[in-house]
């Protein structure tokens, strides 16, 4: 009888973490370039002493294992701003970014410059161009940003943007600020860079409260689940000590 409670309480605190993720699609649903994320599970058989002798003989407790985290990587919708530093990628690519922690990719395309002139994320991390971060000067006006990325301003061509494709999207690790960290980053092909524009969120929030409207339920129905296993054990415990020796 404990076993249950257990297994109960194991899918109850994949739920917890199910509605975790679900609340932090929901609170990005605005964010530019936010990629929407899915909690993965999987069945865990927990070993036991085994005691074939008996009939009938032991069975595997079936418990539920999240195991990760995975993210959707559909093109959100583009929104036209007409911000000149607003950029968005039509294809399969990411900005490369620079960050205390290395080099991180990001599809946020909200950019700005920072006290210094350089061409920053919404997080203040400077973007990168296939020479390095691009830096504009004070005096410099009518900034424009080519479909191939090539950065110029009133004083000429700054710079192109750097943008970089994987080849297995999965692999990505997402580390916070909306940036992705991931191995062997190629030249991206056959993108395009669109100025005066951002990509939106791909989380569906008519989804997302779908899905937290679920969860709730299930948590509900294990809940009483284990209430009522609780109450078994406690009713079995009564009779027994009732028994005269």
């Amino acid at each position: 009888m404990e076993n249950s409670l257990l297994i109960g309480l194991s899918r109850q605190t994949a739920l917890r973490n199910e509605l975790n993720v679900v609340a932090n699609n929901l609170a990005n649903i605005n964010t530019s370039g936010f990629k929407a994320q899915r909690l993965l599970f999987e069945e865990y058989l927990m070993p036991v002493a085994e005691a074939s002798t008996f009939q009938p003989s032991d069975k595997d407790y079936s418990y539920v294992l999240d195991y990760g985290v995975s993210s959707n990587f559909t093109a959100g919708s583009i929104s036209l701003t007409g911000g000149a530093l607003d950029v968005a990628i039509e294809g399969d690519g990411f900005f490369a970014v620079d960050t205390p922690g290395g080099e991180r990719y990001t599809r946020a395309g909200a950019l700005h410059l920072d006290n210094t002139g350089q061409l920053v994320t919404d997080a203040g991390f400077p973007v990168l161009g296939d020479g390095g971060p691009i830096t504009f000067g004070a005096d410099e006006t009518d900034i424009t940003i080519a479909q191939d990325g090539t950065v110029s301003s009133s004083v000429g061509v700054k710079g192109r943007l750097r943008v970089v494709s994987f080849e297995n999207l999965g692999e990505l690790q997402r580390v916070g600020s909306n940036l992705y960290t991931g191995e062997n980053p190629l030249p991206a092909e056959s993108v395009r860079v669109l100025q005066g524009a951002v990509e939106k969120s791909n989380v569906s929030g008519v989804t997302e409260v779908s899905r937290m409207i679920e969860i709730t339920r299930n948590y509900t129905s294990v809940s009483k689940m284990i209430e009522q296993g609780d109450e078994l054990l406690r009713k079995a415990i009564d009779r027994l000590g009732s028994v005269q020796a």
